[in-house]
């Protein structure tokens, strides 16, 4: 009952940040000194990953190369007795973990990329993690979180937090039926319905664990909200047949797809940061006395 394999939707081409994505995946934006990528294959590994799976696409040869070795690098650092910024570039990929690339040929959508990792997969049930949502300050990373309820439970899980009922258009909304705390039956699911329309207003955001059903379910999907594939719909295909379940987690979620969420972030998580959180804490509060 161990997830091995995350799958890392990375193909987007970032357009809500250009020109900073111009030649650069989205996902390799830092959050203080790491990139958003880095984070989310953190939290995988937390959780028991052990093959990283990455949908790419031809514009996202940053990520492989973040995840390479830099054996010059590493060697500088060496022979310049820098061990503690060494042991930071061995921390990217710690041993033992793998990384597989699959190109999305075309852009169609989350469901489209997900149905991409068939190959590496397999008959395996694997977690998903969106980069871009970065989730921290939880008891433990919340794939972690989640790998508790899967065992516990043996069946899919999607992470779910509660969001503005004026927002439910931007997300996956679910009604559940509660089973206990935290965690609920999944009953229906809608992608970015109208607030007069949502079920609910539990949001899908981007953490799902799912049994490898999902990838003959998405080769039957056809093109739905945004002219996209939907894993969405492939997932209420999924719960006529299995129960999938919404997990309510705990942590703070910084939707680091949009600029204002991704300032958030690194405001935060510097404020937090070993290293400097003391220093920029001071900065900010002389700062915002100028503004007064």
């Amino acid at each position: 009952m161990l997830i091995r394999k995350a799958v890392f939707p990375v193909a987007g081409l970032g357009t809500r940040f250009l020109p900073a994505t111009k030649a650069s995946a989205k996902e390799i934006l830092p959050v203080v000194d790491k990139p958003l990528v880095q984070y989310a294959v953190k939290e995988a590994i937390a959780a028991g990953a052990e093959e990283m799976v990455f949908i790419t696409s031809h514009t996202k040869n940053s990520i492989m190369d973040h995840f390479d070795r830099d054996y010059e690098l590493e060697s500088v650092l060496r022979e310049d007795g820098k061990e503690e910024l060494l042991a930071a570039v061995h921390d990217v990929l710690p041993e033992g973990i793998s990384c597989v690339y699959i190109r999305q040929s075309e852009q169609k959508g989350l469901g489209h990329a997900i149905r991409c990792a068939l190959p590496a997969v397999g008959d395996q049930d694997f977690s998903i993690i969106l980069a871009d949502d970065l989730i921290a300050n939880g008891f433990q990373p919340v794939m972690a979180q989640m790998h508790r309820v899967y065992q516990q439970f043996g069946t899919s899980v999607i992470a779910v937090q509660r969001v503005p009922e004026s927002e439910t258009h931007k997300y996956g909304i679910v009604q559940v039926r509660e089973i206990e705390a935290g965690v609920s039956e999944i009953e229906n699911i809608v992608e970015k319905p109208d607030p007069s329309e949502a079920p609910s207003n539990l949001a899908v955001v981007g953490r799902y664990i799912l049994t490898p059903r999902i990838f003959r379910l998405l080769d039957k999907t056809g093109v739905g909200a945004g002219g996209e594939i939907q894993l969405t719909d492939a997932i209420r295909t999924l719960m006529t047949e299995q129960t999938v379940l919404a997990y309510e987690f705990d942590g703070t979620r910084y939707d680091c797809g949009n600029k204002l969420g991704y300032l958030q972030a690194n405001v935060e998580m510097g404020l937090r940061h070993d290293e400097i959180g003391d220093d920029f804490r001071d900065y900010l509060k002389k700062f915002a006395a100028t503004l007064d």
